[in-house]
């Protein structure tokens, strides 16, 4: 029986990211995914004849450049075009437009504030400035603070040199960004309630907190820190839809000698001697490896692919209350026509971009009241992307596809999800855009329901929660997934972990992937393939 260097477990877009790197470095490497395709949550489908949906994530901006790079994706078919502008639509039939150009985006807030024009500069600057600096942290492997090996000090060196390079004022506002709410934040910056609104909603998708909880100042962040043709925060769509991001990597990996074995779930890995030595999957069929990675996450890695008595029971605890609450809806929508937004200009590239229909945030913190009483909201938050006007290849000649992200939507409802209710929590979606288009209903061919139920059901992802863990900062850096557990290494020998679970987090970044690559390519002895920001070193 053959015997790989590496199994990784997922095919998703970090565990895909991660076998590259190790084949690039000449191991031999096999990727099992339990589903009949690969991607994970990034993925491409014709759920409706004639249209392609991004049908879990759907939207391109954290995917490391570096990697793209190193892993030469352009070559292997991965197109990103950026992204212009979002709106938030208006109650009263007015809307706010964040323009993709900087001049004309501060005149249209002027148009609602003066004074947040003004502030909109010193607030574009000092969020850049957090986001360069914690760019500099996405490709490197966090130090253990409990540890005095050279490397945890020089990596603690490194970390604290970065920080010296403030001002005193400026770290003291960098440790209250990480724990004040989103609504403070921007409460210290704006007025109008629309465009608080407007930028509050990257710091709850994919979040179980509202907008006032403590510590979704940091989400926004972590939303805000892409880069797309080297522009630091922001946004594109992948030509062909989010699967064009995992085939492309795919297609590296292959082209590197890499295996992908499709409808091959694992249902545990093999330890004998406190040492991973292959996995077993459901149909019993056993394969050996020298090294094992898991891409899923922290619960279902611990709690499901390992043997309990293979674990501390430190370990299983810190599993057990792992956070990971899902909180988020999707739908995708065939539209047989593009919808009319009669608030926006004629012509108006608004369309372009995100679409949001909430302008306050005491609209948004009671859309997390609904969720935190069991109830998907009945005025949730959602984002709306309309892909087909950059990508006519996603639908038929004149058609157009939505994507639709919804905030916020229970893993369980008052007596349990059936079809009628998921029906229903779509239904008060599709509500919401049509108080906004008019002619949207009637548009409408098909429209595939998510809660987080379905999402997990075909993903994987526990709770359908898209970042594999809240991002909270007792889940960040070297507490994440666990404290003694943040450099990808599990509790076995020759076992690692690469999922969104771990540093730096969820999203579709592929820097966990890279980051544990190294890691496994350092205890092997192996020339590290991967990309790293060095900083000063």
């Amino acid at each position: 029986m053959k015997k790989y260097d590496a199994i990784v477990i997922g095919a998703g877009h970090n565990g895909l990211t991660n076998a590259a790197f190790l084949a690039k470095a000449g191991l031999d490497v096999l990727v099992l995914e339990k589903n009949e395709y690969i991607g994970g949550a990034t993925v491409s489908r014709e759920l409706y004849e004639g249209w392609k949906y991004s049908n879990c994530s759907y939207v391109c901006s954290l995917f490391r450049p570096e990697i793209y790079q190193a892993l030469d994706l352009g070559r292997h078919g991965l197109e990103v075009v950026p992204l212009q502008g979002s709106t938030t639509f208006k109650q009263n039939g007015d809307y706010f437009g964040s323009y993709h150009q900087p001049t004309v985006r501060r005149r249209e807030i002027a148009r609602h504030s003066k004074r947040d024009a003004d502030a909109s500069v010193r607030f574009d600057a000092d969020l850049m400035k957090w986001c360069r600096l914690i760019r500099g942290f996405l490709l490197r492997t966090p130090p253990d603070p409990s540890s005095l090996k050279m490397r945890d000090v020089m990596e603690f060196a490194h970390l604290l040199k970065q920080f010296y390079s403030l001002s005193e004022s400026q770290i003291y506002e960098f440790i209250r960004f990480f724990t004040m709410s989103i609504a403070e934040y921007l409460e210290e910056y704006f007025e109008s309630d629309v465009i608080l609104a407007h930028f509050s909603g990257g710091s709850i998708i994919g979040t179980g907190l509202g907008v006032y909880s403590p510590g979704t100042a940091y989400v926004l962040l972590h939303h805000a820190m892409g880069d797309i043709d080297g522009n630091v925060g922001s946004w594109g769509f992948a030509r062909g839809g989010m699967g064009s991001v995992a085939n492309a990597i795919a297609s590296s990996f292959k082209a590197l000698g890499g295996e992908v074995r499709t409808a091959a779930e694992v249902q545990q890995i093999i330890v004998k001697g406190r040492t991973a030595m292959g996995v077993v999957l459901t149909s019993g069929e056993e394969i050996s490896a020298r090294v094992v990675v898991s891409n899923l996450d922290a619960k279902r890695t611990f709690l499901g692919v390992m043997d309990r008595n293979d674990l501390p029971e430190a370990l299983l605890h810190r599993a057990e209350h792992f956070k990971i609450r899902g909180s988020s809806g999707k739908l995708n929508i065939a539209l047989d026509g593009m919808p009319v937004f009669p608030a926006l200009p004629p012509g108006s590239p608004l369309t372009l971009g995100h679409m949001h229909f909430t302008d306050t945030l005491e609209r948004l913190e009671r859309a997390y009241d609904d969720w935190k009483d069991d109830r998907w909201s009945a005025d949730p938050y959602v984002d709306t992307l309309i892909p087909t006007q950059y990508d006519p290849t996603m639908a038929p000649p004149g058609k157009h596809m939505m994507s639709v992200f919804v905030q916020y939507c229970p893993v369980e409802v008052e007596g349990g999800w059936t079809a009628a209710k998921r029906d229903a929590f779509g239904a008060a979606v599709i509500d919401q855009i049509a108080q906004h288009s008019p002619n949207f209903k009637q548009l409408i061919l098909h429209a595939e329901v998510r809660t987080p139920r379905e999402i997990e059901a075909e993903t994987g992802l526990t709770q359908g929660n898209i970042f594999q863990g809240e991002l909270t900062l007792d889940q960040l850096m070297f507490n994440r997934p666990f404290p003694g557990y943040a450099q990808y290494r599990g509790p076995v020998k020759n076992m690692y972990m690469c999922s969104s679970s771990t540093h730096p987090g969820g999203g579709v970044m592929g820097a966990p992937g890279a980051n544990a690559a190294r890691e496994i390519l350092r205890d092997l002895g192996r020339t590290d393939t991967t990309p790293r920001d060095f900083g000063d070193d």
